[in-house]
């Protein structure tokens, strides 16, 4: 097959590294925001009290009166600011060594602009249990999988993320506030309204499956348009991978099983209401997703299980596939 070409060995240990580097980096991110803002001694009148700050203008509440309890609190929060601050010091320079390293060896990369959302998204722990890469990006992720390079364009300059929560979110705007602290100049498309776009026109769009559009807040924001398709991109077992960026850094991305991603690819490429100039896109993907499945992949079988599973409206596409490339008729085998 001409549509994989395999990792060499120094590509493959850099990925492992780079993987463990990221874990421990983004573990420590995450207790970083698990803290507040910051604590601070006020005084106010005749007496001192301790004050959560929120943000950077100073806004915050009290929290009573400073006392051998209060001291404790605020010298307890500075110790583990600090801690936290100077180990993630540290794990970002081993994490950009690693991350310098894998552009060198030119592996796959995303775009500049989709790192730091999924960078976001990974810190608020929202990938895999309520975000799913589902664009184009979602291929960097399948290479590594797959160990080898998928021979296809590059990614495009947009941003696909499904909403796939199983249970109501508490929060009512995950995403928007996931996207506002990325880059506070997100707008969203008032003509596209489950779409958002910064100054520099980069744009994201929000996806939903219709059984999970009644998880998302009605006051979040891109407001996806239910699309029974998504469905398929539920099942399975996602992939997870850490991959570059174009300017030197990693991110981590959670997206669908390969197999589902591949068919629905296809099933894109025949509807009349795909942007024409993406259904060759669609089916060059769909396709060759599907054979480095088959080749690189044995832990995403196509047996018959899977295509037990096939729903009527991908079955045809399937068959298609196994009889008409090198590689369906593999999976046979």
């Amino acid at each position: 097959m001409d549509t994989l070409r395999t990792f060499s060995d120094e590509q493959s240990r850099l990925l492992v590294n780079l993987r463990q580097r990221y874990e421990a980096w983004v573990v420590t991110e995450r207790a970083r925001a698990a803290l507040p803002y910051d604590l601070r001694r006020k005084t106010v009148g005749e007496y001192e009290y301790l004050y959560q700050i929120h943000d950077r203008s100073g806004n915050g509440k009290s929290l009573g009166r400073m006392d051998a309890a209060r001291e404790a609190e605020f010298q307890k929060y500075r110790q583990q600011k600090a801690e936290l601050k100077e180990r993630g010091a540290l794990l970002s320079a081993k994490l950009a060594e690693s991350a310098a390293l894998y552009r060198a060896l030119r592996l796959p990369l995303l775009s500049s602009d989709a790192g730091p959302i999924l960078r976001e998204c990974d810190r608020r722990d929202l990938l895999g249990s309520h975000l799913l890469v589902v664009g184009t990006n979602a291929i960097a992720a399948y290479m590594i999988e797959a160990n080898g390079f998928i021979l296809l364009p590059d990614e495009t300059e947009d941003f696909d993320l499904a909403w796939v929560a199983a249970e109501q979110d508490n929060s009512e705007q995950t995403v928007w506030q996931m996207l506002k602290t990325v880059d506070p100049t997100f707008t969203i498309n008032s003509e596209r309204d489950f779409q958002a776009r910064n100054a520099r026109a980069y744009e994201v769009e929000l996806l939903v499956a219709p059984s999970r559009a009644e998880t998302l807040s009605d006051r979040d924001q891109p407001r996806p348009i239910p699309l029974e398709e998504q469905e398929w991109l539920l099942l399975g077992r996602p992939v997870d991978q850490v991959v570059g960026c174009r300017d030197g850094s990693p991110a981590r991305i959670v997206a669908p099983d390969p197999r589902w991603f591949a068919l629905h690819k296809l099933w894109m490429s025949e509807q009349a209401k795909r942007n024409p100039l993406k259904r060759p896109k669609d089916r060059k993907q769909g396709l060759a997703l599907l054979d480095a499945v088959v080749e690189a992949m044995p832990h995403y079988p196509l047996d018959e299980a899977f295509e037990a599973a096939i729903p009527p409206d991908l079955q045809e596409i399937f068959e298609n596939w196994q009889k008409n490339t090198t590689a369906g008729r593999k999976s046979n085998w």
